[in-house]
């Protein structure tokens, strides 16, 4: 997913824009989850007594089932979920492109909210726990008894900190209806809101009685970057989206590193979705000081060069870099790991990445939902597409079935590598990495199912 306009407005404001960002792969849930039924086309006029107007000859077939619809079903129909049906249809039997597609006004309002980096909520991140076979999160498509929505952390400073929210907490119920039968996207949406509204959980605490909790929303600020300094001299730097702030985010934890004596860096895209376009060429001119970050290629075979900033504080190429990716660094996340990589600048350690290189455009419509549409394609430095394979790491690396949650492989192998890398020090004489030592403090939470869902 990216943006070449203004972030869209933050889901607390009300004013609506009719600018259309530029946007290159939102989360991948997001992506299939808005396609579903039914075809067509349904437009108003006066071409017929419904008011089904076909724009050309192709669509009057589509126009007569209307009319037959409206004619002879023997119950009432409800004209906004026919429409929304027929846009849906549009897009999945018509477009036959996953990553074109329409989303009903909650949805897109959720989305553009990730997108903005901040939307009305209590600021907490969830996740799903299967409590009877934790290994086992394929089964867990939807809340039940044993498939359950938690809270991995409430944000610091937040409504839900205040409130009293803990991690490990069982969210049973929101607003008095029962999670269970629905997903974590429909919980997500209802948990979140307009910033000064109430919202009360039912929240299971170490097996005890149920109790609610009320919390009052407020705006909620994502934090895109996770920072850390490894063995006091490797600089861990996580970047989770590609929100509007993640860019001024991303400068700012990268500096802290540098200014807190990191002279290597582990830069993890892993399970990173995308986002913005110009948060990718931002990012990515942290690392590189000139030349091509990639090019967006459109239909009309338009081609739009991005080039580094040339604002780059980490642009020496004596400080060792590692790019971790796997196959959840999609889209926005690629563009940052092939030129990286193809520039030269790092190297990259994972498994392939997820093999998106398509851009689309978002727009709101009249019933405040949106549509995604693809219109063009994105290539690296090289002119590579890394559609389907992905980009493919220099070091292969990844987490098995039965690895602890408290280890992490990936990022060990990359310690490994950069501990035979040697760099300058202040008196300019090189020192090597001390041994790898990357052990994680992970919230009491096993089991966890898609990407850092915020509400």
């Amino acid at each position: 997913m990216t943006d070449l306009s203004p972030p869209p407005e933050p889901v607390r404001r009300s004013a609506r824009t009719s600018a259309l960002p530029w946007i290159v792969g939102l989360g991948l849930a997001a992506v299939v989850g808005a396609l579903l039924f039914v075809g067509g086309y349904l437009a108003g006029g006066s071409g017929s007594a419904s008011g089904c107007t076909a724009p050309d000859d192709s669509f009057a077939a589509f126009c007569e089932a209307y009319d037959r619809l409206q004619d002879e079903y023997v119950d009432d129909l409800d004209p906004e979920k026919l429409a929304e049906g027929a846009i849906r249809g549009m897009f999945q039997y018509g477009v036959e492109d996953p990553y074109s597609g329409y989303m009903p006004p909650e949805q897109y309002q959720q989305a553009l909210g990730d997108l903005s980096g901040a939307f009305g909520g209590i600021g907490a991140e969830m996740a799903v726990s299967n409590t009877e076979d934790p290994a086992d999160l394929a089964a867990c498509t939807e809340f039940t008894s044993t498939c359950r929505l938690v809270v991995v952390a409430p944000l610091d400073e937040s409504p839900a900190e205040k409130a009293g929210l803990q991690a490990g907490d069982f969210v049973l119920a929101v607003d008095g209806e029962s999670v269970n039968g629905s997903a974590m996207n429909d919980e997500i949406t209802k948990i979140r809101g307009e910033p000064g509204t109430d919202v009360t959980l039912t929240i299971e605490r170490d097996g005890r009685e149920p109790f609610d909790v009320t919390i009052t929303r407020d705006e909620i600020v994502l934090q895109e970057v996770e920072t850390r300094l490894i063995d006091d001299h490797v600089g861990y730097i996580g970047l989770n989206g590609f929100s509007a702030p993640a860019s001024e985010q991303f400068a700012a934890g990268l500096q802290e590193l540098l200014d807190q004596g990191a002279d290597r860096i582990v830069f993890d895209l892993r399970d990173n979705p995308g986002g913005y376009i110009d948060a990718a060429q931002q990012i990515a001119s942290q690392f590189v000081n000139d030349g091509l970050i990639f090019t967006q290629e459109s239909a009309d075979n338009d081609v739009k060069r991005y080039e580094s900033t040339g604002e780059g504080i980490a642009t020496d190429p004596e400080l060792p870099l590692v790019v971790l990716v796997n196959g959840g660094s999609a889209s926005a996340s690629e563009i940052v790991a092939a030129a990286l990589q193809e520039r030269g600048r790092a190297t990259l350690v994972g498994e392939p990445t997820f093999g998106k290189n398509t851009v689309q455009v978002w727009g709101r419509l009249e019933n405040d939902g949106g549509v995604r549409i693809t219109i063009s394609r994105w290539f690296t430095p090289e002119h590579n597409s890394v559609a389907p394979d992905g980009v493919q790491p220099d070091i292969d690396a990844a987490r098995a079935d039965d690895t602890p949650p408290e280890v992490d492989p990936v990022l060990d192998a990359a310690l490994e590598f950069l501990a035979d890398q040697t760099v300058a020090d202040d008196e300019g004489s090189p020192r090597p990495s001390e041994s790898p030592s990357a052990r994680w403090e992970l919230p009491a939470v096993v089991g966890i199912v898609a990407p850092r869902p915020i509400c």
